[in-house]
């Protein structure tokens, strides 16, 4: 059985590897499971890999570029980099978050990848209720290109508001559809979604939300945010051999938050300061 989980003899490309957030900790995975791991990311990584390019995922050509360095097959793609809104504007967190993945994945999928790979993308338990999105998503998921997603999301500033929430929800709706658009050729596509994660992000989280209100945020399983490390085994294990059946999947990494907001059992009234029914 060891086999299904090792990424020996595979090549694969980790977006936002570089740093100590949830990519980073993807890579020291699979370094340690024996893949060759290429890196795109404003920093680098962590451990030693095969590649490292510093890629601005703003600039289409610069994603071009790096795909075309990193050259021959790759096995699994992994869209780990994200930004979490201001104080960056929203189109650029749209951009990065969802427009980014999207074009790389199709850049992978279409060059480097045979008929057969995986894909996954980060998207957040705070786009929970994607499911009712989807007529806001549609017109950006219609787009063709880098170029034309950037339009959209400069044309549509209401909808994309602070590019955040939008972002993380395009990221599930274009993961079921590209699952099914990839699938004859034997590529598998999914996500996760992460609750509260302690990575270099969550300050920004913090000034943005207010610090007590992500303290407050219902954590059903462990009582804490998760780490970076929780997050990336799921990512890692999504690509493997060992999810080989696994396609067009949205992994619920929350510690329970979705299931206990499904349920009704969670008690939101620290969050909003109301009294608790007796």
């Amino acid at each position: 059985m060891a086999g299904v989980w090792s990424y020996e003899g595979k090549r694969v490309i980790v977006s936002g590897g570089g740093g100590a957030g949830m990519g980073a900790a993807a890579v020291v995975d699979l370094v340690d499971l024996g893949a060759e791991v290429h890196v795109l990311d404003l920093k680098e990584p962590s451990v030693k890999v095969a590649g490292f390019q510093e890629v601005d995922l703003r600039d289409p050509g610069a994603i071009e570029a790096a795909v075309d360095a990193v050259g021959g097959r790759v096995d699994a793609l992994f869209n780990c980099a994200g930004l979490p809104g201001p104080p960056f504007s929203g189109t650029d967190v749209m951009l990065v978050n969802f427009v980014a993945a999207r074009h790389l994945t199709e850049l992978v999928a279409g060059r480097r990848m045979e008929d057969r790979g995986a894909v996954c993308t980060i998207s957040s338990a705070g786009a929970f209720g994607w499911e009712s999105a989807g007529a806001q998503v549609a017109g950006l998921l219609a787009t063709t290109g880098y170029e034309e997603a950037r339009q959209w999301c400069e044309d549509n500033p209401t909808l994309v508001g602070e590019g955040y929430l939008l972002s993380k929800q395009a990221i599930i709706w274009w993961t079921v559809n590209a699952a099914m658009d990839l699938a004859p050729r034997n590529i598998r596509v999914n996500c996760i979604s992460p609750g509260p994660t302690q990575t270099p992000m969550m300050p920004s989280f913090e000034a943005y939300m207010g610090k007590d209100f992500m303290d407050k945020v219902p954590k059903p399983l462990y009582g804490r945010n998760s780490s970076p490390e929780e997050q990336a085994h799921p990512v890692v294990f999504l690509n493997s051999d060992a999810a080989g059946y696994i396609t067009g999947s949205n992994l619920y990494t929350d510690g329970g938050f979705s299931a206990g907001f499904l349920t009704g059992r969670l008690d939101f009234s620290a969050m909003t300061g109301e009294a608790t029914a007796g």
